[in-house]
């Protein structure tokens, strides 16, 4: 008698056959290629990652036309949310995630436009669920974190400018680094909350119960560790900037700075060990910069200011909670780029999302 698991396997291998065999038959000549190769780097097989080889072939559509790469793009999308099954909902994702690592400038650019609104859930797979057996059950899970952190990827790429861990030369970075310089504060605390955003997501990284030694996750695994790695260089970047500006920053940009690195502060816990391990001591000088850049910032205001930056907490009732997230967007705004305006020796005000206000004490 067959058994549960290899009859899935069976029927998984005959989709794959028949979904190759019908691109061969139906698909444009223009992206034969990338479907074919596309169709067998996601196959039903739940322990598999896909091949190096295959994932190769889905990059050299970088260097076609943009209409070609629109078209392959939206081919890959398309069974990235058609699929019911989650092994090749993954590898649709690793797909994504490779080519956001590895592709072309033509490739990359329509995958960070498509499809052109963004958004959160834009990959439609927040409520993703396959219930076939307790292996597929626990990929859903990955699957509906991993979405989540690839719409993370793709949206700080709007705000940066280019994708982290993208692989780019020395040259290029070391221009971004120049740049950086000459950004105005309140883009750079955009940039800097963006790439706190990209940790927070790691952290939500889903537990492994049955997935110990498979290399589907494991994939996954190295691509997000690449990735928590490039935050970490960036955000260091940022925030040796902000080193220079502590005398320029208005009360409302330090408060700003202070809470994008207490938010950062507290994914250090939560981080995967999978990821960490490798780079304790490079963790080490991470978390002390962070630690040392947030005491340089009361230092710098308390000298300025003749005072210190000192955060109360308050209860609150819902009603009170409702009206400050209903004027938290607003303030937000003013507040980011317009700081300097306010007479900073007021009593004090609400940061949004919180229940903490910050005040300046004489």
């Amino acid at each position: 008698m067959v058994s549960t698991k290899n009859l899935s396997s069976l029927i998984g291998l005959i989709k794959d056959k028949a979904s190759q065999s019908k691109a061969a038959l139906l698909a444009k000549p223009n992206i034969l290629s990338f479907q074919l190769a596309l169709l067998r780097a996601t196959t039903h097989d739940p322990h598999a990652p896909p091949r190096e080889k295959h994932l190769c072939v889905l990059l050299s559509l970088g260097k076609t036309s943009r209409a070609t790469a629109a078209a392959a793009v939206e081919v890959l999308m398309d069974r990235l949310q058609t699929t019911q099954n989650s092994a090749v909902a993954l590898k649709c994702l690793i797909a994504v995630h490779h080519i956001v690592k590895n592709g072309g400038f033509i490739l990359q650019d329509q995958l960070s436009v498509f499809p052109f609104t963004g958004g959160r859930n834009y990959l439609k797979l927040s409520d993703f669920r396959d219930s076939s057996n307790p292996i597929s059950w626990e990929l859903s899970s990955w699957v509906r974190w991993y979405a989540q952190y690839i719409e993370t990827v793709l949206s700080i790429s709007r705000i940066l400018g280019f994708f982290v861990g993208s692989s780019t030369s020395n040259e290029e970075k070391e221009k971004k680094t120049e740049q950086i310089s000459g950004i105005l504060n309140s883009d750079l605390l955009k940039e800097t909350e963006s790439l706190v955003g990209l940790i927070e997501e790691t952290s939500k990284m889903p537990h492994c119960l049955h997935l110990n030694g498979n290399r589907l996750a494991d994939k996954i695994y190295a691509f997000v560790g690449d990735d928590y790695l490039s935050a970490m260089k960036e955000i260091s970047i940022r925030v040796t900037e902000f080193h220079q500006r502590l005398s320029c920053l208005s009360f409302g940009e330090s408060v700003e700075l202070v809470c994008a690195l207490k938010r950062l502060e507290d994914c250090k816990e939560k981080q995967s060990k999978g990821i960490s391990s490798k780079y304790e001591v490079l963790m080490d000088e991470f978390w002390g910069s962070i630690r040392e850049t947030k005491n340089l910032i009361g230092e710098s205001k308390e000298n300025q200011e003749g005072g210190k930056l000192a955060r109360t907490k308050s209860r609150m009732s819902d009603s009170g909670r409702f009206m400050e997230r209903a004027i938290a967007g607003s303030y937000r705004d003013s507040l980011r780029f317009g700081s300097e305006r306010f007479d900073l020796t007021c009593k004090g005000f609400p940061v949004p999302g919180t229940r903490e206000s910050y005040f300046l004490l004489k």
